[in-house]
């Protein structure tokens, strides 16, 4: 199994796991709103906004994730925000996704970035060092509807503190629904 970043050539691929995933997952309509929302991060998403990670083995992406900028009003930190990710049904529990997102951090933290946060199963994402933030401690896009899932980690040396301000995210993930 290979890492690669950048989704050039693969960005098909890349779509189509991630709405076969969510569909298996959550139903085909979470399905259809998390393909478009990979298509909408590729296509709508300046270079520097958006790092694409994805594993392949025996020649088929078997999983992906991204990380797409934010921005805060009062805070000049380097933030990106995970998601989506996806690891493909019949190869979940094998820890691919775990390595994926590492080799995720270790690449964003090289470049420079501060912070990583994500939205999602805090069980499944202190595993890769994430932890319990509060919305007064850093601010998301939207309101969350399960602000328990708020997670957040420095990258550098120094410890995550508060992020002050709002926060904007990239365009894609400039909807409620993804919150």
């Amino acid at each position: 199994m290979e890492f690669f970043e950048n989704a050039s050539g693969r960005e098909s691929d890349i779509c189509k796991l991630f709405g076969n995933v969510f569909a298996e997952a959550e139903g085909a309509e979470e399905g259809k709103l998390i393909r478009q929302l990979s298509r909408d991060l590729l296509r709508e998403t300046a270079s520097g906004d958006l790092h694409t990670f994805y594993a392949i083995d025996k020649e088929n992406v078997v999983a992906a994730i991204m990380f797409s900028r934010m921005v805060f009003d009062q805070d000049d930190r380097d933030v990106f925000v995970l998601g989506p990710v996806a690891v493909a049904t019949a190869r979940q529990g094998e820890g691919i996704g775990q390595s994926l997102i590492n080799f995720g951090l270790k690449a964003l933290a090289q470049a420079g970035v501060e912070v990583a946060l994500t939205y999602g199963d805090p069980k499944f994402y202190s595993r890769v060092g994430f932890k319990p933030i509060t919305e007064e401690d850093v601010a998301a896009p939207f309101k969350l509807q399960y602000p328990f899932g708020w997670l957040g980690q420095s990258l550098t040396a120094t410890p995550l503190t508060s992020i002050k301000g709002s926060s904007r995210c990239v365009t894609a993930m400039g909807k409620p629904i993804y919150w």
